[in-house]
């Protein structure tokens, strides 16, 4: 166990450093705060207590003088004991920038967060939780105190709630509670600082059985021999979400059947066996609503990406529908491409970025928050356009709002994002607009400071195209999974300048000299595999303009001229579209 001086180490296997609390001086010490009951937690007591005595968990509490709440009192207060996280116990601690995915040295562990007992209480039909609340202060939804409470009141819920299901949630906090665990559209009523929700149950006990932090992959990406206590909770849970649409009405009994199937389902695999979700899915008799879903505006320049992408996702074999979000500026022609290689249109008006300037690449990039609209869809998998699919992917869906791939230090990469489509949400969002700040001016920075809590996919979900520690090495590996067949990668994100813009002879990143960390003639050719699989009324749409044929040969003749050691510029040319 680390020592309270020390940061918690990377990849090690440990507990969190725990703040030292006693009782004594806990209760002697600390002055306690009277408020006012809100109205709705008093109708609520009461109504209860005229059919029982109402059984009321409080977490986090013990500050709070309700010795005037003669409503609660008249219930079975019990305060739930637990240990705080150590204020050296960081974010970053549950949130890595790298774990080792591929276990190469060790399978990558969590902190542990610590929980109460819950087998110490009985049921409930309230829980009160008081959330810490540091804004304004930079970082201050990044706090694993806040995340706690949020966790030891959801797991009171799933854990400790009448059999009747009907057991509701209180926060007392300045801040909203986090909507990654207590979903919006769950909220009966705010009143000042206290927030009254009744959790959907089943999606509730689906995120508390997700990895406390991006520490570990929500998606495994090894079989073992044996699946480990955790995983196998981690499959039931997945199965009890699976089996929701047959409705059935007691969850105990339903989380009981997912627990039985688990010997029919074969789940063994050999070490270093592919670990794959799909393996679990079964009919149900009834399919959720779910889309792969893409955005494209104010700009034609990602048409041919768009419609490339449709296609790859149509190869692989899926039955979801595929939607995309355009706006005014795609052109009727171009609209009948996109239809015609497997979209569902939908117009939409583009949202602009208060913080960006005029006609910057970033003034509307916050359109992408209409995705939340396509509320007639459960479940969304958005990607982007300069993306192509290579493995069925329809597994993603069964994971909760918001899972991704990491990026750098505690964030995730917006490229492939699974979304919960909510008009609460977005009302939120666009609210939230002048408020954040987004570290790179993008969606992918705003989406990061609201949705801190999220849950990692490998990173062979959304393969990136770079290659950033520029060692014969990483070329290696990276080129290897992206060229292998059949594939290894579930997609690959095309960074630098896209493939439809380069001749296809070549990646035409090596000319330019801070574009040629990303260029991979491995990953350019499979883009082009994808192409030309296509029928040829779909290709027309990814030919060259003559200004972009000129930049080309002026990208190409500067490499020639400062004598670039891989040679690129020696290639001669024979894409067709060079003459088009």
């Amino acid at each position: 166990m680390p020592s309270q001086e020390g940061k918690v180490e990377d990849g090690l296997k440990m507990k969190a450093v725990l703040e030292e609390e006693t009782e004594s001086n806990s209760r002697n010490k600390r002055k306690m705060v009277k408020r006012e009951i809100p109205s709705f937690l008093s109708s609520n007591v009461s109504r209860h207590n005229i059919i029982h005595k109402l059984m009321i968990g409080l977490v986090n509490m013990e500050d709070e003088d309700i010795s005037d709440w003669k409503y609660i009192r008249r219930g079975d207060i019990k305060h739930i004991k637990f240990q705080k996280a150590s204020k050296n116990f960081e974010w970053k601690d549950l949130f890595p920038e790298w774990i080792d995915e591929e276990e190469e040295t060790d399978s990558p562990t969590c902190p542990e967060i610590p929980m109460p007992d819950f087998t110490r209480y009985g049921k409930f039909d309230m829980v009160i939780a008081k959330l810490p609340c540091r804004y304004p202060e930079e970082g201050w939804a990044r706090d694993v105190l806040r995340l706690q409470v949020h966790l030891i009141a959801a797991n009171l819920l799933v854990k400790n709630r009448r059999k009747d299901g009907n057991t509701k949630v209180v926060f007392l906090s300045e801040c909203r509670p986090m909507m990654e665990i207590f979903r919006c559209d769950d909220m009966v009523v705010n009143e000042g600082n206290w927030w009254l929700y009744k959790p959907d149950m089943v999606r509730l006990q689906h995120k508390i059985s997700m990895p406390i932090g991006s520490c570990r992959l929500a998606l495994p990406l090894w079989g073992k021999d044996a699946l480990s206590t955790e995983l196998q909770a981690l499959v039931v849970n997945f199965l009890t979400i699976t089996l929701l649409p047959l409705k059935i009405q007691n969850l105990q009994r339903l989380h009981e059947f997912a627990t039985k199937l688990m010997p029919l389902l074969h789940l063994t695999a050999g070490i270093n066996d592919v670990y794959n979700l799909t393996k679990l899915t079964f009919d149900t008799g009834k399919q959720r609503r779910e889309a792969y879903v893409t955005v494209l505006h104010s700009s034609e320049a990602y048409v041919c990406g768009a419609i490339t992408l449709a296609q790859s996702i149509i190869r692989t074999g899926t039955k979801r529908d595929l939607v995309i979000l355009i706006d005014a500026s795609i052109s009727q022609p171009k609209r009948d491409a996109l239809a015609a290689s497997g979209w569902k249109i939908r117009m939409i008006k583009r949202i602009r970025n208060p913080r960006a300037e005029k006609d910057s690449y970033n003034e509307y990039n916050y359109s992408k928050f209409r995705l939340w609209q396509l509320t007639d869809y459960d479940k969304v998998i958005f990607i982007d356009a300069d993306i192509v699919v290579l493995r069925n992917s329809d597994l993603l869906f069964n994971f909760p709002q918001m899972s991704a791939t990491g990026n750098d230090g505690s964030i995730f990469n917006s490229g492939i994002m699974a979304i919960e489509p909510s008009n609460c949400t977005f009302k939120i969002l666009m609210e939230k607009r002048k408020e954040i700040i987004s570290y790179n001016g993008g969606d992918q920075g705003f989406l990061n400071e609201v949705f801190v809590w999220w849950h990692r996919w490998p990173r062979r979900v959304n393969f990136l195209k770079n290659f950033w520690a520029n060692t014969t090495l990483e070329s290696s590996v990276k080129n290897h999974l992206f060229g292998a067949d059949p594939p290894k990668l579930y997609s690959i994100h095309f960074l630098g300048i896209k493939p439809w813009l380069c001749y296809r002879d070549y990646d035409c990143n090596w000319n330019i000299g801070d574009q040629r960390v990303y260029a991979s003639d491995v990953a350019h050719r499979r883009w082009w595999r994808v192409h030309d699989a296509m029928d040829k009324s779909l290709q027309k749409f990814c030919e060259l303009t003559p200004r972009r044929r000129i930049e080309l040969d002026w990208d190409k003749k500067l490499a020639r001229g400062m004598g670039l050691q891989d040679e690129h510029w020696k290639i001669n040319i024979s894409d067709p579209r060079r003459h088009v």
